[in-house]
């Protein structure tokens, strides 16, 4: 299992649009992999985070929250061990 970090800030480039909400999902499970533990971090509206963290449901083994204000948070763990 490898941590993987996923900057949404980054991925949407300063403005983020619904209309490419599969693209933006299809590059999160692209960097994701299957069974790694994922790090969702950057400015983005709540909708994008939404997506992609259901987008990666089942595909990451953990997902985390990362904000300078919060620190990582947990969002599930599904990881066995």
């Amino acid at each position: 299992m490898e941590k993987k970090t996923i900057d949404l800030h980054e991925m949407h480039g300063g403005s983020a649009k619904v209309a490419k909400s599969q693209e933006y999902m299809d590059k999160a499970t692209e960097i994701a992999g299957k069974g790694n533990e994922v790090i969702l971090t950057g400015a983005a509206p709540v909708w994008m985070y939404l997506k992609i963290a259901h987008a990666l449901h089942g595909k990451a083994t953990t997902m985390k929250y990362d904000s300078p204000s919060t620190g990582e948070i947990t969002i599930f763990d599904h990881n066995p061990w």
